[in-house]
């Protein structure tokens, strides 16, 4: 936290700061990276989804196929 003084800061307030800014980042990283596993385990679904539709449709396809012949 700035000194409301012209004086610089001490060491001690040096130190606070630079322990409270690393909290900070650290809150904001946590944050980012739940974001980005979120949207990766969406992703994740939205694959596995299309996946399994196209096995189906491969399925279907060779059902028919096998029926025609």
């Amino acid at each position: 936290m700035p000194s409301t003084s012209s004086s610089k800061p001490t060491t001690e307030q040096l130190e606070a700061d630079i322990a409270r800014q690393r909290e900070q980042l650290s809150a904001t990283v946590t944050q980012l990276q739940t974001q980005v596993q979120t949207k990766a385990v969406a992703t994740a679904k939205r694959a596995a989804v299309a996946a399994g539709a196209l096995a189906l449709v491969a399925v279907v396809v060779i059902v028919v196929k096998r029926r025609r012949t």
